[in-house]
Parts: C-alpha cells; structure tokens; sequence
C-alpha cells in the first residue's frame, strides 16, 4: 500500500485582474509555477456553429522561453505537440463546465502563458482559466449580454505522483515530477465529478491499489485548490 507523504497542494495565489483589456484575466501560482491567464470575448464563432444558436469556447498555451532551466525556442512555425495536447486538455475541459447553448454566438478565448514552469503548468493553467472564465462570464452578465449564467459547475486540477519509495504525492514539482515512478493529471469540477484522468507509468505498471491511493489524493488536494478560487472570487467587486 502506497503511503501518503503529501496531499496538500503547493502554496497556492490567484491574483485577478492583472490584465485592464481582458474580460477575466489572473495569475495563477501553484508553489514556483506561475501562469498568466486571460479570457477574451470575440463576437463571433467557428463556421462549424454558424445557425446552432450556441456559442464556442477554446483555449491556448504557450511556454515564455525562460519559463525553464534552459531557453525554449518560440513556437513561431506552429504548436508543438506537447502544446497542442495541453490546449486541447484545457479547452475541453473548460467547455465540460458551460451551457454553449447559453453562452449565444460567442466566443471565449482563454490564453495560458506559462511564465515560471516548475511541474504542474498544465494543471496550474486548469484551475487559473476557471477563475479567469468565470470572471468573464460575469462581466458579460453585468453588461447585459447574457440572460443566464452558462457555468454549470467549478473546475479544478491537480498533478499527482508516486515515488521511488511507494509515496503519494500531490502537486508535483519539477523534481519531484521527473523522478516519479507513476504520475497523473487529474480534472475535476468542484462539485466533485472526475472531468480527465491522465495516468502514465513511467517504469514498472502500476496496481489497481496505487491508482486508487492517487485519485484520492487528488480529492483530498482539490479541495484546497475549490477553496482558494472560491476565496478570490467571492471576494471580487
């Protein structure tokens, strides 16, 4: 049986409003990760929902070339497939939390620009694009241009892990990340409802036991990270 030796997240810090154009706009920071997060509304939609009546709602990512150890290159010709892969993950699972059909023919953009990468961007990116949503979503009430909320539930993220010496882990960072035996991405909606699990064994396969010991984790840890969101938004103006 895997032993518990963290399911606390990092230090967690949502600062909102750091972008005056965005609709929603914060920094998310889980431990030494940091991302810049904005919500754009476009008063338009992909040809593929033109005459629906329902709106779209996507996501993009991007690594800063000094967000690592070493310099990255910018992706000037193009999404590599690691970012691909993410912005697909955050979009979907942004759009598993919204009534498209109340949103009108609109679209929500929300951007994830990894600043300081140290384990969890993607995840880190999850959570802040919520908060960012949700604080569109409520300018676009405010200014009347929609009748109903579209946000059906909250959403959340965490990285978990399992060590060499049969440690659960919460919240990886980057050691921690890259020396780990098994890890997971984990979404959920804060109502408590599994959204994505991803889950890789990076060496030996894993027991049905240390799969269940990770996603409880996750639970446990998800709940600090509902409460930090909560906290920075009920307390906007």
């Amino acid at each position: 049986m895997s032993l518990i030796k963290r399911e606390t997240p990092r230090p967690i810090k949502f600062t909102p409003n750091i972008n005056p154009y965005a609709y929603g706009s914060v920094m998310a920071e889980f431990g030494n990760t940091k991302v810049h997060i904005t919500a754009s509304v476009q008063e338009s939609i992909p040809p593929f929902l033109k005459g629906k009546g329902q709106g779209w709602l996507t996501a993009e990512y991007s690594m800063l070339p000094s967000s690592t150890h070493t310099r990255s290159e910018r992706e000037r010709k193009g999404a590599s497939g690691r970012t691909q892969e993410i912005q697909r993950l955050i979009g979907r699972a942004l759009r598993s939390v919204v009534d498209m059909s109340k949103l009108g023919e609109r679209t929500i953009m929300v951007d994830c620009d990894v600043i300081v990468a140290d384990g969890g961007t993607r995840t880190t990116s999850i959570s802040g694009a919520y908060v960012a949503l949700e604080m569109a979503v409520r300018r676009l009430m405010k200014e009347g241009l929609l009748k109903e909320n579209p946000i059906k539930d909250g959403l959340c993220a965490i990285s978990v892990g399992i060590n060499s010496k049969n440690e659960v882990i919460a919240d990886l960072n980057y050691e921690e990340d890259s020396s780990c035996e098994t890890d997971m991405n984990i979404v959920m909606t804060s109502s408590g409802k599994f959204v994505e699990v991803q889950g890789t064994a990076e060496k030996e396969p894993f027991a049905i036991e240390h799969l269940t010991a990770l996603i409880s984790c996750a639970q446990t840890a998800l709940k600090t990270v509902v409460h930090e969101q909560r906290m920075v938004l009920d307390n906007l103006k």
